[in-house]
């Protein structure tokens, strides 16, 4: 949805000046900035409220399917170069993301990129976004259908969507010769056969030991990742070595001139390190774009140097100890420090707990050359690694040839570490190490392999079984009463309360149907709880901000963890605790439903069915990961088809007594906790605030003991229980008879789309985009696209947003939004029935507001009426959407608290005093303050938001795999039947501006009280919007005429170009948002090279440019971070490659790496169904006239076409003078001053911060 300061995304929301932490997740050649938060990207990175997520085990069934979240403790062990990581090719529900996503079991502050993941504001989202129909029958391999009941629905349940029993149960109905004995002695024999394995995965090894995976994958076409995975990590260092593999691995990847070298080619490249891995990887074209020469050799060249060839040149050593030693420092946040306590607890007893990837400052500061050396000549061998290979490949034998003639002689002489025996810890080498079958041959029964080596000399070069042996504590039953007290870590940084709970238990790999089974009971079980933790409290104001239930395995750690995340207000943890532990106990007490078994059943299979069907537009990425983490786990490689043909060959298996059971037992740590008999929990360990606000006091001390936290879980422990109910579920939101009626009301039609021709729709065969309006003024959008089989994507778009807010309406827009979504209810529907509505149907709703806009996003399935559903969905919400006032009294809460945490992140603070000082105070921009929302009522917020929902103000866009009948009709009869309402387009909206110049607000600093050492700053100053407006009010292509000298030619290349497309790219509506990309790419390339890499100053600088799209004004920011004594010559270091452009001309080399880099971006985004609503946003929308089909049609000419010239006839439009630019140095540490309170927001009352083992043990990117 946003645009980067690389691409224009001529869309929708555009990119604020900065985004969320989480930052955008797609791969990038260079480091990630700090974001700056902006009020509605505020809460996006913040847990929502009752949100409880039940994460589960990566499964080899699908690479996006089973999984529900995503392991907080998985994220932290490693340390990427890469600047983000890139999103799920399923844009589905952060909380219930079912799929496995290997950057969740890396460093999280790795994926903190240029542009922020934009988190919705999901309150009125479901939680699990499944289908309705009936579970699906499978035979079993030996060809005879099960007797296991299906979990059929009784005739108690009327309004839930029916299930069919299974067609063995109903023959065995007339069968009374049926055997249950011999039934059951057949299914013992399915459940313990093999999962088949992956029939295109083609694994080898080279004579020296170098293990190579290759799988051929078409999408995106003609490019491909090469990884090389080389087995040692932190876990490997000795005491006098802590970060010397993360030193490696900067060393290594930045000194290579063979990778330097594909710079040019289109390729992206970046590496990571975690605890026993470290990861180069390189993302390429298959052959160059001139001509047809073969890249993969080139490639693997690069890689070759990179992991076994170094030169450990003292120059680069020192460059990457500087970048280091402020990477450590950037990332030391509070965040960081709660999830290193976190991991220190829960793996106490080994390794893990002292062996942060990131390493220690005083000894990174002490390692010369030789020292390096020698740990990389310990561990750097082909036979301690692994390379993947996946994508566009066509011959197998060529590939495998191209990887013997690079590697085949890598370290073919030299005598390898000689391997170590087995130790009594070897069971767990299987959870410490990618994994191949024993002897490789073990159980690639149905996987290619060419294996060609002799094994008796391979013998002295094998990777170590285990290095070193990582023991860990695991949580049996019966030692229930040794447990430890609960461990806390107190800070004056910390925003909220918050505990974990943790139990730990071995890896269980799935390699049988049986063991896919358990993982199938195990989901459907903790999807259960989730849904009842994330629908019982919404009707009321819960003590709790969020609760989390994460049940996952890591390779990287050794374990399985089980973790009970509950954060809450600090003055209400003790009510917090107890309704957390009260749910589970009941659900483990009681178990799942009837209905409940059925619906997420059918969820599962659903998914993984719609998965299956879109097995030939995976990314190669998403493949590559989920091969190497299933590796890590030892788990079987399935692709998707086989994921789905197995889940209902064991679906049909499962009953609800197994499914409670299996269930129950994830839950005793906690449900039977202080019984003798209960697992031991591994660790509790609570992070809490030093100071609470108290409304009407103050700022007080926060007292807590552990004996008060051990009386809290058994006080919610002796809570009286009850069955859950069933829910009654709505099959429909509108019912046939009531949307007959609607028709014959409202008479929906389409009509002309221009008042001089008598034309219906516009239909564009070049990008297969058709254009119409409905009678009630709604002008819709909507493309035809296989992208992503069977699924479609839907976005309105409401034009006004945060910029209609009047002096006495601050704040009312983005609290009203979330008023809307925190209630959830349409119509006479509850928000638990409109959540399960979703469910049956696969929907995924989100409701967002910006500066400019409301925006409200669908995902939905085309199977059974999903796209029917989804429609439905939003008719209720145009048109009987319900406002409670607790769901304001939530929501404005909830901003309350974000604002008052405000002034105890570094970043926060100095982004929000930027923000004030560069747009004059204007609060439009920034969060709401405790005034503005005091202020607020249920009325005045939803007269602000349903003020702009009106019919001529709307904009709707659908893409997805549908026909046009399919898509016109749902048109016609759910947005058709809206009433017809018009907004006044001449609405005042208060004028924007910028800071006055001379003014002491140029330049400002925050200082931060804290325990340790950081420093960043923020550089920003006006730019034009999308379409070349500024904020004075001038239209620049007016500039621009005068300035173009009339002789102006083109060179014969370009001149076909302009001829066959008839393009003038200085007149092209799109000349701004093109040429200022451009600028961005260069300006970044250029910040890197100068202030990281040369001076030495930070470890991470970045551009951001954003482009509004109504609004005409625009900005730009830079964005770095440094140490206290680093920090103010970095801002000037900045400045200085923002004002040298004229003195330091851009050379035509740069363009060219520009406009690849953005090609290329929008070459493999254009395949997704997201990407396209946002090329398709304002189309037809009258405030944003220069938006055009031309704008869709032309974009990939203009990257083209575009020449130095037009880029320093864009830059001329940056202000980057003394009286425009703005400027803001954060300083955090003990000697920071006192007085932290001018022009900042008042502290007290504790906000929100992500809390769990999501940032510790890694480091950032590099490059």
């Amino acid at each position: 949805m946003a645009c980067s300061s690389a691409a224009p995304h001529l869309c929708s929301p555009p990119p604020r000046i900065l985004g969320s932490e989480q930052g955008r997740r797609h791969r990038s050649s260079r480091a990630p900035s700090v974001a700056l938060p902006s009020s509605a990207a505020a809460l996006r990175g913040a847990p929502s409220p009752l949100r409880s997520t039940a994460r589960l085990p990566p499964s080899p069934v699908l690479p996006r399917c089973l999984h529900v979240g995503g392991s907080k403790k998985s994220r932290v062990i490693r340390a990427r170069l890469d600047g983000s990581r890139r999103q799920n090719f399923r844009t589905i529900d952060e909380s219930v993301a079912f799929g496995i996503n290997r950057g969740q079991l890396r460093c999280f502050s790795c994926f903190q990129g240029h542009r922020r993941n934009r988190y919705s504001l999901r309150r009125c989202e479901p939680s699990v976004f499944s289908d309705k129909s009936s579970l699906p029958c499978q035979k079993l391999l030996s060809g005879r259908k099960t007797a296991i009941q299906c979990a059929a629905l009784g005739p108690e349940e009327p309004h839930v969507a029916s299930t069919t029993w299974s067609e063995g149960i109903l023959e065995k109905q007339g069968l009374p010769f049926w055997d249950p004995e011999a039934e059951n002695t057949e299914l013992d024999g399915f459940l313990s056969s093999p999962l088949p394995t992956h029939p295109k995965l083609h694994r080898g090894q080279l004579k020296n030991g170098l293990r190579y995976i290759i799988l051929p994958n078409k999408t995106p076409p003609n490019r491909f990742e090469a990884h090389m995975e080389v087995h040692v990590g932190s876990i490997d260092e000795e005491d006098d070595e802590q970060g010397i593999a993360h030193m490696i691995e900067h060393v290594a990847f930045l000194g290579s001139k063979k990778r330097e070298k594909l710079l040019g080619t289109g390729a992206r490249s970046n590496a990571y390190t975690d605890f026993h891995h470290t990861v180069f990887h390189i993302h390429s074209p298959t052959s160059t774009k001139d001509s047809d020469e073969d890249l993969l050799p080139f490639v693997l060249d690069a890689l070759n140097e990179i992991a076994f060839c170094p030169k450990f040149l003292s120059s680069r050593v020192e460059k990457e100890r500087r970048a280091i030693l402020s990477e450590l420092q950037m990332m030391n946040t509070i965040e960081y420090r709660v999830d290193c306590q976190l991991l220190q607890h829960l793996h106490s007893e080994n390794k893990l707990s002292q062996r942060f990837p990131i390493g220690l400052e005083e000894q990174i500061q002490k390692w010369d050359p030789d020292k390096i050396r020698k740990f990389h000549e310990r561990w750097y061998y082909p036979a301690n690694a692994t390379l993947y290979l996946v994508g566009d490949i066509d011959d197998i034998s060529k590939t495998v040839q191209q990887i013997e003639a690079v590697f085949g002689r890598a370290l073919a002489e030299k005598e390898a570490p000689p391997v170590q025996t087995q130790s009594a810890f070897g069971a767990m080498a299987s959870f410490l190490v990618p994994k191949l079958p024993g002897g490789l041959a073990g159980s690639l029964t149905s996987e290619k392999s060419s294996f060609s080596f002799d094994q008796t000399k391979l013998a002295k070069k094998e990777r170590q079984a285990v290095r070193p042996p990582v023991q860990h504590k695991w949580s049996l039953p019966g030692l229930g009463h040794n447990a430890k007290p609960p461990e806390i870590f107190q800070h004056e940084l910390i925003q909220n309360f918050s505990i974990n709970m943790f139990c730990k238990v071995p890896v269980n790999p799935v390699r049988t149907y049986g063991d896919l089974r358990n993982v199938l009971m195990k989901r459907i079980f903790l999807s259960a709880l989730h849904f009842r933790i994330n629908t019982r409290y919404k009707s009321s104001n819960p003590p709790f901000t969020s609760i989390e239930l994460d049940h996952s395995d890591s390779g990287r750690e050794g374990c399985t963890v089980t973790t009970l995340t509950v954060t809450a207000e600090p003055q209400n943890w003790h009510s917090a605790i107890k309704v957390a532990v009260h749910e589970v106990r009941r659900l483990k007490e009681f178990g799942v439903t009837k209905g409940e078994l059925t619906r997420y059943m059918d969820a599962l299979i659903k998914d993984s069915e719609q998965l299956a069907a879109m097995i030939d537009s995976v990314p190669s990425v998403d493949n590559l990961d989920f091969i190497m983490e299933s590796d890590a786990l030892d788990h079987t490689v399935m692709d998707q088809l086989q994921g789905y043909e197995s889940l209902l060959a064991v679906a049909e298996t499962v009953t609800l007594t197994e499914v409670n059971t299996v269930g129950a037992e994830v839950l005793e740590f906690i449900s039977d906790f202080g019984k003798p008999t209960a697992p031991l929990p591994a660790a509790i360990v609570a992070c809490v605030p030093k100071k609470v606000h108290i409304d009407g006091i103050g700022d007080a001390d926060f007292a807590i003991n552990p004996q008060e936290i051990t009386d809290a879980i058994a006080a919610g422990l002796e809570e009286p229980i009850h069955p859950e109910p069933e829910l009654e579920v709505p099959k429909q939101l509108i019912s046939p008879s009531q949307l007959e009626e609607l028709k014959l009301q409202r008479k929906p039609s389409f009509v002309s789309l221009s008042k001089d021709e008598h034309i219906l729709k516009v239909f564009d065969k070049e990008t297969g985009i058709t254009q119409c309006r409905l009678s009630n003024g709604i002008p819709v959008n909507y493309k035809i696209t296989k992208n992503e089989a069977r699924v479609g994507v839907m976005r309105l778009i409401v034009g006004g947003g945060r910029a209609t807010e009047t002096s006495e309406s601050k704040g009312a827009v983005v609290v009203g939004v979330r008023t809307l979504s925190e209630g959830g209810c349409v119509g006479n529907f509850s928000r638990e029935q409109v959540e399960l509505f979703c469910v049956n149907n696969l929907i995924n709703c989100s409701l967002e507001s910006t500066e400019e806009f409301i925006c409200m996003e669908f995902r939905f399935t085309l199977r059974d009426n999903g796209m029917r559903a989804a429609f439905q969905l939003l008719h209720m919400v145009l048109e009987h959407s319900v406002w409670l006032e607790d769901a304001f009294d939530r929501a404005k809460q909830l901003y309350l608290s974000y604002y008052r945490s405000i002034p105890k992140s570094l970043e926060r603070s100095t982004a929000h005093k930027l923000m004030l000082a560069m747009l004059n105070g204007d609060e439009r921009f920034v969060e709401p303050t405790p005034e503005s929302l005091q202020k607020l009522t249920p009325q005045i917020v939803k007269d602000a938001v349903m003020g702009q929902f009106a019919s001529n103000n709307m904009e709707v866009s659908i893409v997805g795999d549908f026909t046009e009948d399919e898509i016109e009709a749902c048109i016609l009869d759910y947005l058709g039947t809206v009433r017809a309402t018009s907004f006044n387009s001449e609405q005042f909206i208060a004028p924007i501006t910028f800071g006055p110049f001379p003014s002491d607000m140029h330049f400002q600093q925050v200082h931060l009280k804290d325990t340790d050492e950081r420093a960043c700053a923020y550089i920003a100053g006006p730019a034009p919007n999308r379409w070349g407006f500024t904020v004075e009010g001038k239209d620049l292509f007016h500039a621009i005429k005068c300035s173009t000298p009339d002789d102006e030619q083109p060179n014969a290349d370009k001149l076909v170009s302009l001829e066959k497309k008839d393009v003038n790219i200085r007149s092209h509506p799109l000349f701004f948002g093109i040429t200022l990309g451009l600028l961005a790419e260069i300006i970044n390339s250029r910040l890197f090279t100068t202030v990281r890499d040369s001076l030495g100053l930070t470890y991470d600088v970045s551009f951001e440019l954003s482009l509004f799209d109504r609004l005409e004004l625009g900005w730009y920011v830079i964005s770095v971070t440094s140490t206290p004594s680093k920090v103010h010559r970095a801002v000037d270091a900045c400045k200085s490659v923002l004002r040298g452009l004229h003195n330091n001309k851009i050379a035509q080399r740069e363009l060219e790496r520009a406009k690849r880099t953005l090609l290329m971006r929008h070459e493999a985004e254009s395949k997704s169904n997201a990407y396209w609503l946002g090329l398709l946003a304002h189309l037809q929308a009258p405030s944003i006239a220069r938006k055009g089909i031309s704008c869709i049609k032309d974009l990939t000419l203009l990257y083209d076409i575009a020449t130095v010239e037009d880029i320093y006839l864009a830059y001329e439009h940056l202000k980057v003078d003394d009286s425009s630019l703005f400027a803001c140095v954060g300083v955090a540490g003990a000697q920071a001053s006192e007085d932290n309170s001018d022009d900042e927001p008042d502290v007290g009352h504790q906000g929100i911060t992500p809390i769990g083992r999501g940032l510790s043990t890694m480091t950032r990117p590099t490059t």
